[in-house]
């Protein structure tokens, strides 16, 4: 969230990623499509926030928790991305923190997304698990 693009030293990257997710998910070819936000690097995240405020950049200023709180910068950053879905009754996001080098954390969140996915699937079929029988 403090760091600028490689090939463009100005432009914010979380910047960057926030208008890359609002245009993709608000394309007109997946307005009715469930999607998967991983908030990946987790871990990095959790060092650079114990040294650097979020609210201490400009662009955030909006952030109103604790300066160095790891679980109120994840839910920051978590709100700021699903914001962008315009079409909140037609869509869900699902998201997940992730640390894509955690072989445990992975497995977890894969299977979290599989069960999403088959769950929307039988659903939209009318075979839905939840369904009174």
């Amino acid at each position: 969230y403090d760091q600028v693009l490689f090939e463009d030293e100005v432009t914010n990257r979380m910047l960057d990623a926030l208008a890359l997710f609002d245009y993709v998910c608000n394309n007109k070819f997946f307005v009715r499509t469930s999607m998967l936000l991983f908030l990946n690097k987790d871990d990095l995240f959790r060092e650079k926030i114990a040294r650097v405020s979020i609210q201490s950049l400009q662009i955030f200023d909006d952030y109103t928790g604790a300066p160095h709180d790891y679980d109120g910068g994840v839910e920051y950053f978590r709100s700021r991305f699903l914001s962008c879905n315009r079409s909140p009754e037609e869509r869900e996001i699902f998201s997940h923190v992730t640390t894509a080098t955690s072989t445990e954390n992975i497995s977890f969140v894969f299977e979290s997304c599989r069960e999403t996915i088959l769950d929307g699937n039988l659903d939209r079929a009318g075979f839905g698990r939840n369904r009174d029988v």
